[in-house]
């Protein structure tokens, strides 16, 4: 289960990694928290007076053929997307939106979702959101607070029998590691990079380095992940900075999607390669353990 901010989220953050798993035959659940109405249209080709009038259909237009592409399922909670606050001193977020929410009244869907899906591994973003959308760090506080609750049986008893997910990720796609590497190649190969100037602003910071602890080797499917992309048409510039970096000099530099392993409840060895190292079956890749999918709901 990845639990995402925004429709576009599940594409530009571990779509290739989903990609792989659901080709292994393993049952991926996206879960939306907003409808992303109060985004921007990033596409100068789809930034018209229409579709602003329609920003929030349309969004669920593209997320509809982002979810065929990948292969997953998906569900909205429901919550209202809270904007991105703009200047030096932004003012109170929009009433009644996600972000406003009280914790405890937004994580209880995802409780609700987490127990009728049942999910071995869960993903989201770190404490910070990826970056500072006051949508992305609510979604790191709800699935913390769900992942909590949905193994205890006085939480939320409404929400149907507990289940406790096993392992819980963040995700850490953009990192200086990986773009160093892509600009590497370019250089390597005697094309302009796009990065040396934001690399050069961009200090290196050993610390969060050493919060990766798992690569998921996935480069056979980034084609897909940018075909997914692409679908959230009015996010994504086809000429713009996400396809900067040529598909096969990504492929070469960066093959791997980044996680932190931040909550578990089975045995695994760090670093990682797979996130579900610990639960696989030797029946096949998309099966888990028993005994430990039994262990899980007793935790």
């Amino acid at each position: 289960m990845h639990v995402h901010a925004h429709p576009d989220d599940e594409s530009s953050k571990g779509a290739a990694t989903t990609a792989r798993y659901v080709a292994e035959g393993v049952e991926v659940l996206v879960v939306t928290c907003t409808g992303g109405e109060r985004g921007s249209i990033l596409n100068p080709n789809m930034d018209r007076p229409d579709v602003l009038a329609n920003l929030a259909e349309i969004r669920r237009q593209e997320m509809d053929r982002a979810r065929e592409i990948l292969g997953i399922s998906q569900v909205w909670l429901g919550f209202v997307d809270s904007g991105f606050p703009e200047g030096d001193e932004p003012g109170p977020l929009p009433e009644g939106c996600f972000a406003a929410t009280p914790v405890e009244v937004a994580a209880a869907p995802l409780v609700k979702v987490m127990r009728e899906f049942r999910p071995h591994v869960v993903t989201t973003y770190d404490e910070n959101g990826g970056y500072p959308h006051p949508d992305h760090i609510m979604t790191h506080t709800v699935t913390i607070a769900a992942w909590e609750a949905a193994g205890d049986p006085d939480a939320y008893p409404e929400a149907g029998e507990p289940w406790h997910p096993l392992k819980l990720y963040y995700h850490h796609t953009f990192h200086r590691e990986r773009i160093q590497a892509m600009h590497d190649e370019m250089v390597r190969r005697g094309l302009e990079s796009p990065y040396a100037e934001r690399l050069a602003e961009w200090k290196p910071d050993p610390a969060h380095a050493a919060r990766i602890t798992t690569r998921v080797p996935c480069a056979e499917y980034f084609a897909v992940r940018d075909k997914a992309l692409l679908a959230h048409a009015t996010q994504i510039d086809p000429e713009g900075p996400w396809f900067a970096c040529p598909l096969d000099v990504h492929m070469t530099a960066w093959p791997t999607e980044d996680y932190e392993l931040a909550r578990s409840l089975v045995e695994s060895g760090l670093p990682e390669v797979d996130l579900f190292a610990g639960l696989r079956s030797p029946a096949g890749p998309g099966d888990a353990i028993e005994s430990t999918r039994a262990a899980g709901t007793h935790s």
